[in-house]
């Protein structure tokens, strides 16, 4: 691919903002900041010193064509909103005409996983592809088409699970949508699931797998997005005492205390950090004790259950 292949035709092959800045559908606002100053300094002049002129050329082209577009796209929530719907918008549009067969190894594998598995695949395909999306510049096209086809996959997935609870006249109301099991799909709106929920949903796909590293950092991004939740708290807590860490453990911990008394996940760990739980929380708060809460906890099934095996 030479610069004066960046014909309009050409760039109209890369239509997805998402796929041209190397981010899933489900990135929040830092994320896509960070991933387009990495882009921007990898195709910068200073970067391409060493580079032959026409890939100095493309870089610049690529910057100033794509890249940038696509991160004024992206920048705010509403841009997201609207580009993910887009996308969503192709896939209906082209399983109309025949079913969606990708070409890529990553894509084909999406296609075929199980639910529980599509999203922490997806996230990881994705990043495994912005790794190399740029560096060089020439491997821009074959690594881009590879994450168009993710998102188009990724998406025809998750509209499975939404169009149940869709009429033509907008979503249903929410106690059909209420999600019941230990990880609630995607939702397209945003009235069942906003960014936080998604960040604390992959960080109990990363728990599962024993990533802690990974079920940390969605964890931060949670908090930032929603700082009033005991149960992001409690989670970045459990993940740090599996990596060992105690005393950032028992900060998290004491947090989701402070916010709500009657979490049971704080609770479980503050009895392995030694932080004391004040007997009248369960009179002033109806905390659950003893064979109630031994019942609560049986009911609460999947996290709690999880959490008993690992420690």
């Amino acid at each position: 691919m030479s610069p004066s292949s960046l014909s309009s035709d050409w760039l109209n092959q890369f239509s997805d903002p998402f796929a041209v800045l190397g981010v899933s559908i489900t990135a929040d606002d830092r994320r896509v900041l960070t991933r387009y100053r990495t882009v921007a300094k990898l195709l910068h002049p200073d970067s391409q010193a060493s580079a032959d002129e026409a890939t100095k050329a493309l870089a610049s082209q690529l910057l100033a064509r794509l890249v940038n577009p696509a991160y004024q796209k992206l920048k705010q929530e509403k841009g997201r909103a609207e580009n993910a719907a887009l996308v969503r918008f192709k896939v209906r549009r082209m399983v109309r005409e025949a079913p969606l067969l990708p070409r890529s190894k990553l894509a084909c594998e999406l296609l075929q996983l199980p639910v529980n598995e599509v999203d922490v695949f997806y996230e990881q395909a994705i990043s495994q592809l912005a790794e190399t999306q740029y560096s060089p510049p020439t491997q821009f096209e074959g690594i881009t088409q590879q994450i168009i086809e993710l998102n188009l996959v990724y998406s025809q997935l998750k509209m499975g699970e939404t169009l149940i609870r869709e009429k033509r006249t907008g979503v249903v109301a929410a106690v059909e949508a209420k999600p019941i099991q230990f990880t609630p799909p995607v939702s397209d709106s945003p009235v069942t699931e906003n960014y936080a929920q998604r960040h604390y949903r992959r960080a109990q796909e990363y728990m599962k797998k024993s990533n802690w590293k990974q079920a940390i950092q969605e964890l931060r991004d949670a908090i930032k997005i929603e700082s009033n939740k005991s149960e992001y708290y409690a989670l970045l807590g459990a993940a740090y005492w599996c990596q060992n860490l105690p005393g950032m453990a028992k900060v998290y911990v004491n947090q989701a205390l402070k916010l709500n008394p009657r979490d049971h996940l704080a609770r479980q760990y503050a009895s392995k950090l030694g932080i004391p739980i004040i007997a009248d929380d369960a009179r002033q708060n109806g905390t659950p004790t003893g064979n109630q809460r031994k019942s609560d906890n049986a009911k609460g099934g999947g996290l709690f259950g999880f959490f008993r095996s690992k420690k």
